[in-house]
């Protein structure tokens, strides 16, 4: 990610009026108010999606606030989701109000005044913010509306599936291609999405192509879950999701594989990164395949010398001799 402001870089009294400027130019305009202006430190990194735009933040106490009159000068027209990964963060939009923690989501319109609060006592508070056009929602208006100034809970795992995927992607932004960002920003947006619809219990209101891309997610969250699990197949993941194994399959060939190479490529990766890991040396090659779902030593063998041409001995070997 690119770093667009870190206020440590400025003199003290110069933080808030920059924080301002920023936030305008890389978020939406609001208006500020600021109870410890002399303490005040913020950091905004962000990467461009094409469409959409992930920012990571952090910021100490403050009060931001978007008025009907600030709508009227300019409204971008956007959709904000902030997932919240430290402190706590009041919201209030079309009436309502919440307090959102750690792990929660919040959503924001820029067309209708908000006003988001980082209590004084917080050292700070950081979130992850995605936002994009409001014409990218693939959910009515009506169905969205209702949930802004609300929090949105981990609503039956999506609401994780959303912050595991803004997460890894704020990770891996350095690595990103153009092409690589404008489908993973097409993914952000099927997920919150899907996250709105769970809440709202209106998934029915979905396109099929979105539903299908967040059970994509939803599915290779949960396999990654239960690797360990000896029984994990399609079936299992099939019945996990309330689904035909016959359709996880087809959604599953769209993305140019299959349920059974997923779960065998990510034990073999799991298994892989534990036999190279110095702090495991003293745990048995067995008890490292076990872990991830290979309870039977000649099959862990037969599966680890197919994936990679060695067996797990001699990739540990190879591994811990690396000059």
């Amino acid at each position: 990610m690119m770093t667009v402001l870190d206020t440590t870089s400025l003199p003290p009294a110069e933080r808030t009026a920059a924080w301002v400027e920023t936030t305008s130019l890389a978020l939406v305009t609001t208006r500020f108010r600021f109870p410890e202006p002399e303490r005040f430190g913020a950091r905004i990194r962000a990467v461009d999606l094409g469409a959409a735009q992930l920012s990571e933040l952090s910021y100490a106490p403050l009060l931001s606030y978007r008025s009907p009159r600030l709508i009227r000068r300019s409204d971008p027209e956007l959709y904000q989701f902030a997932v919240i990964t430290s402190g706590r963060q009041g919201i209030e939009q079309a009436g309502r109000s919440a307090l959102a923690r750690p792990g929660d989501i919040v959503l924001y319109d820029s067309s209708r005044p908000f006003e988001a609060s980082v209590g004084v006592g917080q050292a700070s508070s950081g979130s992850l913010l995605l936002q994009f056009p409001k014409r990218l929602m693939p959910l009515p208006d009506k169905v969205v509306a209702p949930l802004c100034g609300t929090v949105l809970t981990q609503a039956a795992g999506m609401g994780r599936v959303f912050h595991r995927t803004l997460s890894t992607l704020a990770e891996s932004a350095a690595d990103l291609t153009d092409g690589d960002r404008a489908r993973l920003a097409t993914t952000a947006v099927d997920l919150a999405a899907a996250v709105v619809a769970r809440h709202a219990e209106q998934t029915s209101a979905l396109p099929r192509q979105t539903r299908a891309a967040a059970l994509y997610q939803e599915a290779l969250a949960f396999i990654c879950r239960h690797l360990h699990d000896p029984a994990l197949g399609p079936a299992a993941v099939a019945a996990a999701h309330c689904v035909s194994t016959r359709t996880l399959h087809r959604i599953f060939q769209a993305h140019g594989s299959t349920v059974g190479e997923v779960i065998r490529r990510e034990r073999i990766a799991r298994c892989r990164r534990d036999l190279a890991d110095p702090a495991l040396c003293g745990v048995p090659v067995s008890a490292i395949g076990a872990r991830w779902g290979h309870p039977r030593p000649a099959e862990f063998t037969r599966a680890f010398r197919a994936a990679t041409g060695m067996t797990p001995t001699a990739f540990r070997a190879a591994a811990h001799h690396r000059p």
